[in-house]
Protein backbone atom coordinates (compact mmCIF):
# COMPACT_ATOMS: atom_id res chain seq x y z
CA UNK A 1 0.00 0.00 0.00
CA UNK A 2 1.54 3.64 -1.06
CA UNK A 3 2.53 5.53 1.85
CA UNK A 4 0.07 8.46 0.85
CA UNK A 5 -2.81 6.01 1.28
CA UNK A 6 -1.75 5.15 5.03
CA UNK A 7 -1.53 8.99 6.09
CA UNK A 8 -4.77 9.22 4.63
CA UNK A 9 -6.20 6.01 6.92
CA UNK A 10 -4.32 7.56 9.91
CA UNK A 11 -5.80 10.86 9.11
CA UNK A 12 -9.19 9.23 8.79
CA UNK A 13 -8.67 7.47 12.48
CA UNK A 14 -8.18 10.53 13.91
CA UNK A 15 -11.35 12.05 12.79
CA UNK A 16 -12.98 8.78 14.00
CA UNK A 17 -11.72 8.66 17.37
CA UNK A 18 -12.60 12.53 18.28
CA UNK A 19 -15.84 11.88 16.79
CA UNK A 20 -16.31 8.76 19.06
CA UNK A 21 -15.31 9.96 21.96
CA UNK A 22 -17.34 13.26 21.57
CA UNK A 23 -20.33 11.47 21.37
CA UNK A 24 -19.23 8.89 24.52
CA UNK A 25 -18.24 12.06 26.75
CA UNK A 26 -15.67 9.90 28.17
CA UNK A 27 -12.47 8.04 27.31
CA UNK A 28 -8.83 8.54 26.59
CA UNK A 29 -7.64 10.30 23.11
CA UNK A 30 -3.48 11.28 23.86
CA UNK A 31 -2.49 7.67 24.07
CA UNK A 32 -5.13 6.26 20.71
CA UNK A 33 -4.12 9.03 19.01
CA UNK A 34 -0.55 8.87 19.45
CA UNK A 35 -0.73 5.24 18.25
CA UNK A 36 -2.54 6.22 15.03
CA UNK A 37 0.27 5.33 12.83
CA UNK A 38 1.28 2.47 14.30
CA UNK A 39 -1.94 0.45 14.05
CA UNK A 40 -2.41 1.86 10.39
CA UNK A 41 0.69 0.04 9.15
CA UNK A 42 0.11 -2.98 11.49
CA UNK A 43 -3.35 -3.50 9.96
CA UNK A 44 -3.50 -2.12 6.71
CA UNK A 45 0.05 -3.50 5.71
CA UNK A 46 1.99 -5.84 7.76
CA UNK A 47 -0.61 -7.85 9.72
CA UNK A 48 -1.89 -11.45 8.01
CA UNK A 49 -5.54 -11.10 9.13
CA UNK A 50 -9.11 -11.59 7.70
CA UNK A 51 -12.16 -9.50 8.68
CA UNK A 52 -14.40 -11.72 7.47
CA UNK A 53 -13.34 -14.29 9.61
CA UNK A 54 -11.53 -12.80 13.07
CA UNK A 55 -11.03 -16.02 14.60
CA UNK A 56 -9.10 -17.65 11.44
CA UNK A 57 -6.61 -19.56 13.10
CA UNK A 58 -3.57 -18.60 11.11
CA UNK A 59 -4.17 -14.69 11.89
CA UNK A 60 -1.16 -12.44 13.00
CA UNK A 61 -2.38 -11.38 16.54
CA UNK A 62 -2.76 -8.14 18.32
CA UNK A 63 -2.79 -7.15 21.77
CA UNK A 64 -3.45 -3.58 23.01
CA UNK A 65 -2.06 -4.09 26.36
CA UNK A 66 -2.35 -0.09 27.13
CA UNK A 67 -6.16 -1.33 27.13
CA UNK A 68 -7.20 2.63 27.68
CA UNK A 69 -6.70 3.35 24.08
CA UNK A 70 -9.40 1.20 22.82
CA UNK A 71 -10.50 4.21 20.74
CA UNK A 72 -7.77 3.66 17.83
CA UNK A 73 -8.02 -0.05 18.44
CA UNK A 74 -12.14 0.45 17.55
CA UNK A 75 -11.06 2.96 15.03
CA UNK A 76 -8.59 0.47 13.26
CA UNK A 77 -11.27 -2.15 12.91
CA UNK A 78 -13.84 -0.53 11.53
CA UNK A 79 -11.70 1.04 8.62
CA UNK A 80 -10.45 -2.61 8.33
CA UNK A 81 -14.25 -3.92 8.19
CA UNK A 82 -14.55 -6.06 10.75
CA UNK A 83 -17.53 -3.93 11.86
CA UNK A 84 -19.78 -1.40 10.57
CA UNK A 85 -18.50 2.31 11.22
CA UNK A 86 -22.38 3.25 12.94
CA UNK A 87 -20.81 0.93 15.85
CA UNK A 88 -18.34 3.43 16.78
CA UNK A 89 -21.10 5.68 18.02
CA UNK A 90 -21.44 3.18 20.74
CA UNK A 91 -18.38 3.08 22.45
CA UNK A 92 -18.70 3.02 26.48
CA UNK A 93 -22.09 2.96 26.39
CA UNK A 94 -24.38 -0.20 27.83
CA UNK A 95 -25.56 -2.41 25.93
CA UNK A 96 -23.28 -1.86 22.92
CA UNK A 97 -20.06 -4.07 22.30
CA UNK A 98 -17.03 -1.50 22.16
CA UNK A 99 -16.37 -0.57 25.80
CA UNK A 100 -13.77 1.45 27.65
CA UNK A 101 -11.23 -1.25 27.40
CA UNK A 102 -11.46 -4.23 24.70
CA UNK A 103 -13.52 -7.38 25.51
CA UNK A 104 -12.21 -10.55 23.28
CA UNK A 105 -15.68 -12.02 24.06
CA UNK A 106 -17.95 -9.31 22.37
CA UNK A 107 -15.78 -7.29 19.82
CA UNK A 108 -14.79 -8.94 16.48
CA UNK A 109 -10.98 -8.54 15.79
CA UNK A 110 -10.08 -7.89 19.46
CA UNK A 111 -8.01 -10.94 20.34
CA UNK A 112 -7.43 -10.43 23.91
CA UNK A 113 -9.42 -8.45 27.10
CA UNK A 114 -7.31 -5.93 28.35
CA UNK A 115 -7.41 -3.01 30.71
CA UNK A 116 -5.04 -3.55 33.71
CA UNK A 117 -1.54 -2.28 32.46
CA UNK A 118 1.38 -4.83 32.08
CA UNK A 119 -0.10 -7.75 31.12
CA UNK A 120 -0.57 -7.74 27.71
CA UNK A 121 3.45 -9.08 26.73
CA UNK A 122 2.44 -11.99 28.94
CA UNK A 123 -0.65 -12.79 26.49
CA UNK A 124 1.24 -12.24 23.76
CA UNK A 125 4.28 -14.56 24.82
CA UNK A 126 1.04 -17.67 25.74
CA UNK A 127 -0.13 -16.72 22.20
CA UNK A 128 3.58 -17.13 20.89
CA UNK A 129 4.49 -20.06 22.30
CA UNK A 130 1.52 -21.60 21.62
CA UNK A 131 1.96 -21.33 18.23
CA UNK A 132 5.64 -22.96 18.26
CA UNK A 133 3.91 -26.01 19.61
CA UNK A 134 1.37 -26.14 17.00
CA UNK A 135 3.81 -25.44 14.23
CA UNK A 136 2.21 -22.61 12.99
CA UNK A 137 3.61 -19.31 11.63
CA UNK A 138 1.67 -16.30 12.95
CA UNK A 139 2.89 -13.54 14.73
CA UNK A 140 2.01 -11.91 17.51
CA UNK A 141 2.22 -8.13 17.99
CA UNK A 142 1.19 -5.95 21.54
CA UNK A 143 1.10 -2.10 21.69
CA UNK A 144 2.83 -1.26 25.02
CA UNK A 145 2.18 2.26 26.74
CA UNK A 146 5.83 3.93 28.18
CA UNK A 147 3.99 4.93 31.68
CA UNK A 148 3.16 0.63 31.48
CA UNK A 149 6.70 0.21 31.42
CA UNK A 150 6.31 0.79 35.88
CA UNK A 151 4.85 -2.46 35.98
CA UNK A 152 7.36 -4.97 36.83
CA UNK A 153 5.32 -7.84 34.72
CA UNK A 154 6.23 -6.23 31.81
CA UNK A 155 9.52 -7.14 32.75
CA UNK A 156 9.20 -10.66 34.25
CA UNK A 157 7.30 -11.18 30.29
CA UNK A 158 10.51 -9.77 28.68
CA UNK A 159 12.40 -12.35 30.61
CA UNK A 160 10.17 -15.08 29.46
CA UNK A 161 9.80 -13.48 25.92
CA UNK A 162 14.08 -13.70 25.18
CA UNK A 163 14.63 -16.89 27.45
CA UNK A 164 12.09 -18.67 24.78
CA UNK A 165 13.61 -17.16 22.27
CA UNK A 166 10.11 -16.05 20.91
CA UNK A 167 11.41 -14.57 17.05
CA UNK A 168 7.08 -14.22 16.49
CA UNK A 169 6.53 -11.96 19.08
CA UNK A 170 7.21 -7.80 18.48
CA UNK A 171 6.28 -5.48 21.15
CA UNK A 172 5.81 -1.85 20.40
CA UNK A 173 6.25 0.82 22.76
CA UNK A 174 4.01 4.03 22.09
CA UNK A 175 7.18 6.52 23.55
CA UNK A 176 4.99 9.86 23.81
CA UNK A 177 6.52 10.95 27.36
CA UNK A 178 3.50 11.64 28.84
CA UNK A 179 1.17 9.18 31.52
CA UNK A 180 -1.80 10.09 33.29
CA UNK A 181 0.28 11.86 36.51
CA UNK A 182 3.13 13.98 34.86
CA UNK A 183 5.84 12.92 32.41
CA UNK A 184 7.13 9.45 32.60
CA UNK A 185 10.62 10.55 33.82
CA UNK A 186 9.05 12.35 36.66
CA UNK A 187 6.40 9.89 37.71
CA UNK A 188 8.99 6.17 37.41
CA UNK A 189 11.93 7.12 35.29
CA UNK A 190 12.17 3.93 33.01
CA UNK A 191 15.44 4.92 31.33
CA UNK A 192 17.43 3.85 29.41
CA UNK A 193 15.21 1.84 27.60
CA UNK A 194 16.87 1.10 24.75
CA UNK A 195 19.52 -0.36 27.20
CA UNK A 196 17.40 -2.02 29.18
CA UNK A 197 15.69 -4.55 26.59
CA UNK A 198 19.06 -5.02 25.13
CA UNK A 199 19.88 -6.43 28.61
CA UNK A 200 17.05 -8.53 28.46
CA UNK A 201 17.67 -9.80 25.69
CA UNK A 202 15.27 -8.17 22.49
CA UNK A 203 16.61 -6.96 19.40
CA UNK A 204 15.68 -2.90 19.79
CA UNK A 205 14.61 -0.74 16.48
CA UNK A 206 14.11 2.56 17.21
CA UNK A 207 11.84 4.89 15.05
CA UNK A 208 9.69 7.73 14.66
CA UNK A 209 6.08 6.46 15.50
CA UNK A 210 4.59 8.97 13.34
CA UNK A 211 6.48 8.07 10.00
CA UNK A 212 4.64 5.71 8.13
CA UNK A 213 7.50 4.83 5.81
CA UNK A 214 10.19 4.09 9.13
CA UNK A 215 7.40 2.09 10.99
CA UNK A 216 6.93 -0.12 7.51
CA UNK A 217 11.14 -0.42 7.47
CA UNK A 218 11.04 -1.55 11.30
CA UNK A 219 8.43 -4.04 11.10
CA UNK A 220 10.12 -5.82 8.15
CA UNK A 221 13.36 -5.39 10.76
CA UNK A 222 11.65 -7.66 13.34
CA UNK A 223 10.26 -9.83 10.64
CA UNK A 224 13.53 -10.97 9.81
CA UNK A 225 15.50 -11.36 13.23
CA UNK A 226 15.39 -15.08 14.49
CA UNK A 227 15.96 -16.19 17.66
CA UNK A 228 14.82 -13.85 19.84
CA UNK A 229 11.62 -11.19 20.57
CA UNK A 230 12.06 -7.40 19.31
CA UNK A 231 10.68 -4.60 20.25
CA UNK A 232 10.19 -0.96 17.83
CA UNK A 233 10.68 2.05 20.80
CA UNK A 234 8.26 4.44 18.46
CA UNK A 235 8.65 7.94 19.29
CA UNK A 236 5.38 9.42 19.40
CA UNK A 237 3.59 12.65 20.29
CA UNK A 238 0.42 12.24 22.55
CA UNK A 239 -2.62 14.02 21.18
CA UNK A 240 -0.83 13.93 17.77
CA UNK A 241 -2.70 15.65 15.26
CA UNK A 242 -4.84 17.77 17.51
CA UNK A 243 -3.20 21.22 18.24
CA UNK A 244 -4.59 21.83 21.84
CA UNK A 245 -3.89 18.07 22.44
CA UNK A 246 -0.49 17.69 21.55
CA UNK A 247 1.95 17.21 24.35
CA UNK A 248 -0.48 17.65 26.82
CA UNK A 249 -0.81 15.10 29.89
CA UNK A 250 -4.41 16.99 30.56
CA UNK A 251 -5.53 14.65 27.67
CA UNK A 252 -4.53 11.32 28.78
CA UNK A 253 -8.06 10.76 29.83
CA UNK A 254 -10.18 13.38 29.32
CA UNK A 255 -12.84 13.74 26.15
CA UNK A 256 -13.12 16.83 24.16
CA UNK A 257 -15.96 18.85 24.46
CA UNK A 258 -18.68 19.25 21.66
CA UNK A 259 -16.81 22.64 20.53
CA UNK A 260 -13.49 20.96 20.92
CA UNK A 261 -14.32 18.15 18.90
CA UNK A 262 -15.35 20.37 16.21
CA UNK A 263 -12.05 22.37 16.26
CA UNK A 264 -10.27 19.40 16.09
CA UNK A 265 -11.94 17.95 13.25
CA UNK A 266 -11.46 21.03 11.69
CA UNK A 267 -7.81 20.69 11.83
CA UNK A 268 -7.87 17.02 10.77
CA UNK A 269 -10.22 17.48 7.76
CA UNK A 270 -7.52 20.78 7.20
CA UNK A 271 -5.04 18.24 7.00
CA UNK A 272 -6.60 15.56 4.96
CA UNK A 273 -6.86 17.99 2.49
CA UNK A 274 -3.15 18.06 1.84
CA UNK A 275 -3.03 14.69 1.56
CA UNK A 276 -5.00 14.73 -2.23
Amino acid sequence: MPTISLKRIANTLRQDIISMLVTSKSGHPGGSLSAVEILATLFFCEMHVNPEDPRWVDRDRFILSKGHAAPVLYAALAEKGYFPKEALKGLRQTGHMLQGHPDMKKTPGVDMSTGSLGQGLSAANGMALAGKLDGKDYRVFVLLGDGEMDEGQVWEAAMASAHYHLDNVTAILDFNGLQIDGTTNSVMCSAPLTEKWRAFGWHVIEVDGHDVEALLEAFAEARRVKGKPSIIIAKTVKGKGVSFMENQAGWHGNAPSVEQGEQALKELREEALTLG
